[in-house]
């Protein structure tokens, strides 16, 4: 009697089962096995990408790779110019500092014997007019460009030109305000690099800068203090306006 009610019970709970959960679940009588249908097994299998489906993840992911790639590289360009401009605007400060303090001298005008470096100018000795200023400077870290690969030195006594990123004018004086104070030193003459030392540019060249630092383009002081982004044309109408610049190249 209990095996029949028993049997009764298996046969309205396997009755009730594909209502509750779905075909998928069914049992067979004899056996109890699970239909072939499982449910598990049809996500395994539809959830595999086809050929198609991966060629257009790979290709998306190409296109989001190639805008994102750019931006960042721009954004660091960009921090690399503001960071060298800041450095630019302080060593032109304290080439103002000096010159108050100096008879409204630059080092290059002023005698070692009064703390200058008239008798220093020379090839090779553009870190010697940077020295002469080490009080107003205050680090040697701000003659380095972050776009630069030289290294920064890291005190006055270990500077010397293999750390030094920025040019010196030796014609700017406060009554040439557009005259070349500072800059970067990668320049370029009719397209070829200019080497390091005491070179005399005349408006017979063609002026720029070389994509090393700042992608054709260079930060300058000028006489009046401010820092000018420039190109090769603007570089242009400064020598025109200017005429011939004496520049003491690292």
């Amino acid at each position: 009697m209990n095996l029949h009610m028993n049997s009764g019970r298996n046969t309205k709970l396997e009755a009730s089962i594909p209502f509750m959960f779905g075909p998928e679940f069914m049992w067979t009588r004899g056996s109890r096995s699970r239909c072939v249908r499982d449910r598990s097994w049809r996500l395994s299998r539809n959830g595999a990408f086809t050929l198609i489906e991966l060629a257009v993840v790979i290709v998306v992911i190409a296109v989001l790779a190639g805008l994102v790639i750019p931006r960042r590289a721009k954004a660091k360009w960009r921090a690399q110019l503001v960071s060298c401009t800041g450095n630019l605007k302080n060593i032109g400060l304290s080439f103002r500092i000096f010159a108050n303090d100096n008879g409204e001298q630059y080092p290059d005008d002023v005698s070692i014997t009064n703390g200058g470096a008239k008798e220093l100018v020379a090839p090779g000795a553009t870190f010697l007019l940077f020295r002469a200023m080490s009080n107003e400077l205050s680090t040697p870290g701000l003659l380095t460009c972050w776009a630069d690969r030289r290294p920064s030195a890291t005190n006055w006594s270990s500077l010397t030109e293999s750390n030094l990123s920025y040019f010196i004018g030796l014609d700017a004086a406060d009554t040439t305000p557009m005259a070349w104070l500072l800059g970067d030193r990668n320049l370029s003459t009719n397209g070829m690099p200019v080497g390091a030392g005491l070179r005399t540019l005349t408006t017979n060249v063609t002026l720029g800068y070389t994509k090393d630092l700042h992608r054709f383009g260079g930060n300058i002081v000028l006489g009046d203090g401010s820092v000018q982004f420039m190109n090769r044309d603007l570089m242009r109408r400064a020598q025109i306006a200017n005429g011939t610049n004496r520049l003491l190249i690292p």
